[in-house]
């Protein structure tokens, strides 16, 4: 089951919910309205509580006959679906367990529960790991009509793996084309660890609203900066090959002139990623065409739209949790943020 999206045998259903678009693979519920938190906990089957239960020693006599004098591990923990039984992970003393309903009272405090739209969630493995994008009110205006909607992704786990995060992630409306980058000076995410306090740390929602408001209005005045930076065809070529490069070794190839020396594996990745940034039709606004901010949609959007990947979660880890695609697009950004104070490190 290559999608990884929890099915409950009990009820039948996959957990995963989105609003009006088709549900991932097929699989779990297609709603016509944005639900509330409490609706979008159903729609996606994450209405269920996580404990936290003891884990027990085994003796054995010399005949390998068990003995019945089992104790309980004082270090760590199961973590465990009450309502399935299922067993989660293994965690910890210090774990401290964030129920799915405090990840949605999270997002509602964000905006006193007014505003915020419910637009995915689910539940992978046997709902170990579990994810929310929720849309804000507003948008980043890039131009006089591309619009760039904002967006918050949080994803947490069960399982003793990771961190609590959530993220700002705004994405351009024409192509479903996901721009999360980190400016210089703020990040567009907040960790929190699954330790003492956890609970309370999520609560302080305004952190990341602080973030949002701070980064959607600097993208703004960096995106619609760019729609004034004329790019040739040539330096997005080498834009794309600088920001899609897989070490200092390839790069000191594209650098000599040497491209004939890269795989082809990389040099089919380039193709195809300046083949989308200039052939695109959502690259032919007058926002994006010959522009830098055309440069850096075109590589996110190959990544968004063009890129194969082995199937929808691998996608999903790669575009939001760390993964290659949002690793390249953050060098994309940072390139075309450089090549805006001095175009020469692409006219060689």
């Amino acid at each position: 089951m290559s999608h990884q999206i929890y099915l409950n045998e009990q009820t039948g259903k996959h957990s995963f919910f989105s609003v009006k678009e088709k549900a991932w693979h097929g699989l779990g519920q297609i709603v016509d309205q944005y639900p509330t938190s409490t609706e979008a906990l159903k729609y996606a089957g994450l209405d269920y509580e996580v404990t936290r239960e003891n884990i027990f020693t085994a003796s054995y006599h010399s005949d390998g006959q068990l003995m019945d004098n089992s104790k309980p591990v004082k270090t760590h923990f199961a973590t465990m679906r009450r309502d399935t039984g299922a067993v989660l992970g293994i965690v910890g003393k210090d774990y401290e367990i964030v129920q799915n309903t405090d990840a949605f009272a999270f997002f509602d405090a964000i905006v006193g529960g007014e505003g915020i739209q419910y637009e995915t969630a689910g539940a992978l493995g046997n709902g170990e790991k579990i994810f929310i994008t929720a849309k804000l009110p507003g948008y980043i205006r890039v131009g006089n009509d591309d619009l760039i909607e904002k967006y918050l992704f949080l994803t947490t786990s069960h399982d003793g793996y990771g961190s609590i995060t959530a993220a700002f992630t705004p994405i351009r409306i024409v192509c479903n084309n996901t721009l999360n980058a980190a400016l210089r000076n703020h990040s567009n995410a907040i960790r929190i660890r699954h330790t003492v306090n956890a609970k309370q740390r999520l609560e302080q929602a305004h952190q990341l609203m602080g973030i949002s408001n701070n980064l959607s209005a600097e993208m703004e005045g960096i995106f619609n900066r760019w729609t004034k930076i004329s790019i040739t065809d040539k330096q997005v070529r080498k834009l794309i090959q600088s920001a899609l490069v897989p070490n200092k070794e390839v790069l000191a190839k594209i650098q000599q002139g040497n491209e004939e020396e890269c795989s082809t594996y990389y040099k089919n990745m380039c193709d195809f990623a300046f083949e989308y940034t200039m052939a695109n039709p959502t690259q032919q606004l007058a926002t994006t065409r010959g522009t830098i901010f055309g440069a850096y949609n075109g590589i996110t959007g190959y990544f968004q739209n063009v890129r194969k990947y082995k199937d929808d979660t691998a996608k999903l880890k790669s575009l939001m949790y760390s993964g290659l695609a949002q690793q390249r697009s953050q060098v994309a950004f940072d390139l075309c943020i450089a090549f805006e104070k001095d175009a020469s490190f692409l006219s060689n």
